[in-house]
């Protein structure tokens, strides 16, 4: 029986298939990834179900199975939460009780790094898991060189996070860099123990960059619109200004429509104060009771401003919610994209 130890695998599942056939595995050695399995790659939730289904396999936390944990969101995260579908929720849960390294008398495994000397149980799990605190932690302690450069145990440690380059970094034998890039037109390797085999096998393209050109507009359809506030929708729109495809750039003139429109009816509203509040006059009913009260005490205390309609709009959804109360019609605003 060996452990077959796979580095950063990003959704590349063909290429973990060929691995395992170069590699010949067994049903009964154990396979440990080194942590990131999703974000970047074309097919993460096959990736993510062969581990769940094989029940001598280990997958430790990488930082992007942490991001999607925290909900700390970019937009690899935003893409694989498409990719994985109705299995995000579930997938996310499995990924919180993922371990943060793996250790045997053999071998020791870590996702981005470890300060040397310290035993593993004892390290910080933003540094086990390369995340972008822990790195600033490892800086701090190690400002000259690499980590690995400082690693002495007889023990060998694996870890994958940084590409490498197109071959794993393998010092002395106890030192292992398998994180050769797969996702990127690289390649995916593993390193079997206790042979100490290095496997290895080329990606079939640079997915990445498909990936996050394919996932634009379907990424964008899934922002709350409506709920963001103005600052956010504009820098979304800058953001991708200049985006490639035509389909983005028809989905952005489209929310760039929708977002004047909406909008638009600030001035609108402002003209439209004084209307209604002749209205709630001359029916007699109390200002206090009519759901635009704060305006039209403004207005009667002669203090109304634009900007305090502005205010009162802060979202798309309050500026369209603040319309209605104001009997704006709003039924030339398109829906949201």
């Amino acid at each position: 029986m060996r452990t077959l130890i796979i580095g950063d695998i990003h959704g590349c599942y063909d290429e973990l298939l060929d691995l395992f056939d170069k590699a010949a595995l067994g049903p009964d050695d154990i396979v440990v990834s080194v942590g990131d399995l999703v974000d970047r790659g074309p097919n993460p939730s096959d990736v993510v179900r062969w581990f769940r289904q094989r029940a001598n396999a280990v997958v430790l936390m990488g930082n992007h199975e942490r991001k999607h944990v925290r909900q700390t969101f970019s937009y690899s995260q935003e893409v694989t939460r498409i990719q994985l579908g109705e299995h995000y929720a579930g997938d996310v849960e499995w990924m919180r009780g993922l371990p943060y390294f793996y250790e045997t008398p053999e071998v020791r495994v870590v996702h981005a790094a470890m300060i040397p000397n310290v035993p593993l149980a004892e390290q910080p799990e933003d540094v086990l898991c390369g995340s972008v605190s822990g790195e600033t932690k490892l800086r701090a302690l190690i400002p000259d060189g690499y980590w690995h450069e400082h690693y002495t145990d007889d023990k060998p440690v694996v870890f994958g996070h940084h590409v490498v380059g197109p071959e794993p970094l393998v010092r002395d034998g106890k030192v292992y860099g398998i994180d050769t890039g797969a996702c990127h037109g690289g390649r995916l390797t593993a390193l079997s123990v206790p042979d100490g085999k290095l496997h290895s096998v080329p990606s079939r393209g640079d997915y990445w960059a498909g990936v996050a050109a394919r996932y634009q507009v379907p990424v964008l359809r899934q922002r709350p619109w409506p709920t963001l506030s103005w600052r956010k929708i504009d820098e979304v729109i800058a953001d991708r200004e200049g985006a490639s495809g035509e389909d983005c750039e028809a989905y952005l003139a489209e929310l760039v429509a929708w977002k004047t429109a909406v909008r638009s009816l600030v001035p609108v509203m402002f003209e439209q104060v004084p209307a209604v509040l002749a209205k709630v006059r001359a029916s007699g009913a109390d200002l206090a009771d009519h759901p635009a009260k704060p305006l039209l005490f403004l207005l009667q205390r002669g203090r109304l401003s634009l900007s305090d309609v502005e205010t009162r709009c802060p979202t798309p959804a309050a500026t369209l919610a603040l319309a209605v109360k104001l009997d704006v019609d709003t039924s030339a605003v398109p829906p949201a994209p």
